[in-house]
């Protein structure tokens, strides 16, 4: 199976920058679409970003659009979420997941990291 392991969460201040990373292992990190979701207190779990298998192409949810990016390194068996110009609404546990399907929808992917928290403080 596939164990994912999301990386560099933590606070910042509003208009910071983070990037987050998602380590894959026991599986074939290539054969996998990857997404980043996020989960606020009281809500549901959110799409933020989707990448193909070959990282050439990507979908962002539109309130993290021209902020956030997603890319993935094969070799590295790793996806990162570069986060710009992060407002206090992007508060919320992070988690990366490993699906088979292109979309944006929580429950059409199978694996899921942990989490990791991303504060952003006003």
């Amino acid at each position: 199976q596939v164990q994912l392991v999301e990386s560099g969460g933590g606070m910042v201040q509003a208009g910071g920058s983070l990037r987050l990373s998602c380590a894959a292992s026991g599986g074939a990190f290539s054969d996998y679409r990857m997404g980043w979701f996020r989960q606020a207190p009281g809500q549901e779990r959110r799409f933020v970003a989707t990448i193909t298998r070959s990282g050439g192409g990507t979908i962002y949810a539109d309130s993290v659009k021209g902020r956030f990016t997603i890319s993935r390194d094969n070799a590295k068996n790793t996806v990162y979420l570069q986060m710009n110009s992060l407002k206090p609404e992007d508060t919320a546990v992070y988690y990366c997941a490993a699906g088979l399907a292109w979309s944006i929808s929580s429950n059409d992917y199978r694996y899921w990291g942990q989490g990791t928290q991303v504060t952003v403080s006003s």
